[in-house]
């Protein structure tokens, strides 16, 4: 029990932290509307979300410890995997489906992101870029694979240790999206943790440059 609170209480100091993803979100959300964040993690997002759009958010996550600490702060949020657990949520039952940096994590991204625009009106979807240059210099020069990590998650440092972490490129998810008939409204390209220009059809210069993009979808 005593190793169980340690846990609760790490996952809400971590909750006090805003990612510049987040913080990018939190712009493209309106105000007053209906929020389902797969994979919400510690909860800083819907926190995040209340405070400043006075979004009435819900959240899934599959880790235990994570969903009972969110609990534990007041927010809705259930324990679940988004693999299995999305089809039965009622189509359009949000304003908004979030899945900011959960797509990669997934078995099948395709299905998730389907489900998601199934409930959602519009669909956001935060990705690591490795399309990026310094990626790209990597394989090139080294022949190998960065190590499975970005900065918003722990994880081991090789490629075939740990959970699924689905390499993807802001090009790859523009692709993606467009094959499953969602329109691409907006997306910001993030890099040191600064938003840079929105883009909506000039992809090339995000893949080349940005570390991460937030996408803001339409079906």
């Amino acid at each position: 029990m005593a190793v169980q609170l340690e846990l609760v209480h790490a996952v809400a100091e971590d909750a006090e932290r805003t990612r510049p993803d987040h913080e990018v979100i939190a712009q493209l959300i309106e105000a007053d509307t209906r929020v389902l964040d797969v994979g919400c993690g510690n909860g800083a997002l819907l926190s995040l979300l209340a405070r400043q759009c006075g979004a009435r958010g819900r959240g899934l996550e599959r880790d235990k410890i994570k969903a009972r600490g969110c609990v534990a702060r007041g927010l809705a949020v259930v324990q679940g995997d988004a693999e299995h657990d999305l089809a039965s949520f009622p189509a359009n039952g949000f304003d908004y489906v979030i899945l900011s940096h959960t797509l990669q994590c997934v078995a099948n991204p395709r299905e998730v992101l389907r489900q998601a625009a199934r409930i959602g009106a519009r669909v956001i979807v935060s990705v690591a870029n490795y399309g990026h240059y310094r990626t790209r210099l990597r394989l090139l020069g080294k022949g190998r694979m960065p190590p499975p990590t970005h900065r918003f998650t722990t994880r081991p440092s090789q490629w075939a240790d740990g959970e699924i972490l689905r390499p993807c490129s802001v090009r790859d998810f523009a692709t993606l999206a467009r094959e499953e008939r969602l329109t691409i409204e907006s997306a910001v390209p993030l890099s040191n943790g600064r938003p840079g220009a929105p883009f909506a059809k000039t992809i090339w210069r995000a893949n080349v440059f940005a570390e991460e993009a937030v996408f803001l979808l339409a079906s």
